[in-house]
């Protein structure tokens, strides 16, 4: 007797045979609870195409809004084929990402940009829901009033599709296309944007989804033929993630590759080469790459971590509000301004690798020059020299800038104003450009400022974290205690925690794993400041 996940599948694999889903290649089967559904190679693929899914069955939001029954709301909401439901029931009921967290496990989080970025979204898909959706979803009884799932589902699955505009906008003129893009997902160039609301001071912070290619076309701006949507593919978004993915998606808009206009195809290997790809073994998943991501953002997004991930970062911001309590802060934020400042960062664990303190040897012929070519310009009047630590300095120089200026004393404010006086004129017969407002800065100031003040802003995030969750080594304790080293090595979409009746749930290991990287990352970036600041001092920086 078949089980109810697979009576589920077989009524779902019915439905895209009757839709032209293509499963050359490849099946779709259940494993387990906790891993759900998955693709699977069945033989070989001699041109390497595994599964064939026509864009007719991809759910858009402007798809939505041209169907005759739910049209006209969906567009009234915005304005303030038919899906089946055999689709919907093998979707996912619950998620690991921190919306669907437990009380519990979700204080895990606490100190974080995840824990204040989880409690944002869900206030907004609470006002969301009850401002614009729940009449709509009650209509539907779909996802049974659940905005926690409908969000979840969408941006755990969704892909960012490249459309021919034609196909996107079949009936609409075009004086309503641009309202329509700016409400539904659709944009202009090829990278598809969730982003986290730091809580501190509103900011959003824009993160990448995953990009792929499309085949024979060439226009890939909002003004030429393609248009890149955020939507569902059914089929191919039940591959999992992997860094070494085995497959990669594509656009097939004439049909040379699949034989079928318009679709998206799953293909094996890393080119589309025959001679040069990997055959599959059979029964092996099938796995895609969702882009080069951090902790951060998987777990946010995907609901699950990788345990050392080489792609993980840490963000380091300061606090906007923060600006209006240093001296001359009138001052100092129409610099900002002037500079188009960057009042937060990114640092991704590879900038380590060309630091003081590198954990690996630099491959030969690595750029080490980009931190020069930032600064190798600024120093109109010579009386500046360039640091001899330049090379090694990992934090980008749009944010130093700005600590710089914030951190700028009494002495060096007046400084800077007599340099960019002396470029413009006394007259102000033009405004000093962003560039020009930069070097002035840097020659008034050095590195030492901002330096100590990137100390202090990396000291008070260790605090955060370590008063809500205890050291960097009290969290690896507590994961060696529950699970095996072989078992967290193994921490990825496609190789779930294998034991989840131990001590901890699955959802309180990612939250270990990913607080443990944002601690260990902040460490390493606050040893890198700490030696550059004292370089700095002892050149007169």
């Amino acid at each position: 007797m078949a089980s109810p996940e697979e009576a589920k599948l077989e009524l779902f694999l019915h439905w895209l045979q009757l839709n032209g889903v293509e499963l050359r290649n490849c099946k779709i089967k259940y494993t387990d609870s906790s891993k759900g559904f998955g693709i699977f190679s069945s033989n070989t693929a001699p041109d390497g195409v595994l599964l064939v899914v026509p864009l007719d069955l991809a759910i858009t939001p402007m798809r939505v809004l041209q169907d005759p029954t739910l049209g006209p709301e969906c567009s009234a909401m915005f304005e303030e084929g038919e899906v089946d439901d055999r689709y919907f029931d093998v979707l996912p009921t619950t998620f690991g990402n921190p919306l669907w967290f437990t009380n519990d496990e979700f204080l895990e989080l606490k100190g974080t940009t995840l824990y204040c970025a989880t409690e944002l979204q869900k206030k907004k898909l609470q006002s969301l829901y009850d401002d614009k959706v729940k009449n709509l979803v009650q209509r539907l009884l779909i996802l049974e009033g659940d905005s926690e799932r409908a969000n979840s589902i969408f941006w755990t699955r969704a892909l960012n599709i490249p459309l021919p505009r034609s196909y996107v906008f079949p009936n609409v003129q075009e004086a309503e296309e641009s309202t329509l893009l700016s409400s539904n997902g659709v944009s202009d160039n090829h990278m598809s944007r969730g982003e986290f609301v730091n809580g501190d001071d509103g900011k959003k912070l824009k993160v990448n989804k995953d990009e792929n290619q499309v085949a024979g076309d060439k226009s890939t701006t909002l003004q030429g033929e393609t248009v890149w949507v955020e939507g569902l593919v059914p089929g191919i978004d039940f591959c999992n993630h992997d860094l070494k993915a085995a497959a990669t998606w594509e656009v097939d808009g004439t049909g040379s590759t699949t034989g079928l206009p318009f679709s998206m195809y799953l293909l094996s290997g890393s080119s589309t080469s025959p001679a040069e790809q990997s055959p599959h073994q059979v029964e092996k998943e099938v796995s895609i790459s969702y882009g080069d991501k951090g902790n951060e953002e998987l777990l946010y997004l995907y609901g699950f971590v990788i345990d050392n991930n080489p792609d993980d970062y840490i963000m380091v911001h300061y606090p906007a509000d923060a600006i209006h309590s240093v001296p001359f802060s009138e001052s100092k934020i129409q610099l900002l301004e002037a500079q188009k400042a960057e009042m937060r960062c990114l640092l991704p664990r590879s900038l380590l690798d060309r630091g003081f303190f590198p954990a690996c040897t630099p491959k030969k012929g690595s750029n080490q020059n980009c931190a020069v070519t930032q600064v190798s310009n600024y120093s109109w009047s010579g009386q500046r020299k360039m640091p001899s630590y330049v090379n090694k300095l990992v934090f980008p120089e749009e944010f130093l800038t700005s600590l710089r200026t914030i951190a700028m004393r009494e002495n060096e404010l007046y400084q800077v104003s007599s340099l960019l006086e002396e470029l413009v004129g006394s007259e102000g017969e033009r405004q000093p450009c962003d560039t020009e407002v930069r070097a002035a800065i840097w020659e008034a100031c050095g590195d030492s400022g901002a330096l100590q003040l990137l100390v202090d802003l990396l000291n008070m995030k260790m605090m955060d974290l370590e008063e809500a969750s205890g050291t960097e080594n009290c969290d690896t304790e507590l994961l060696e205690k529950t699970y095996p080293q072989k078992i967290l090595e193994k921490c990825s979409s496609s190789e779930k925690y294998a034991d989840v009746q131990r001590q901890l749930s699955r959802n309180k290991v990612s939250s270990i794993i990913y607080r443990r990287g944002q601690k260990q990352l902040c460490r390493l970036f606050l040893k890198e400041a700490e030696h550059a600041l004292h370089l700095a001092l002892s050149e007169g920086n």
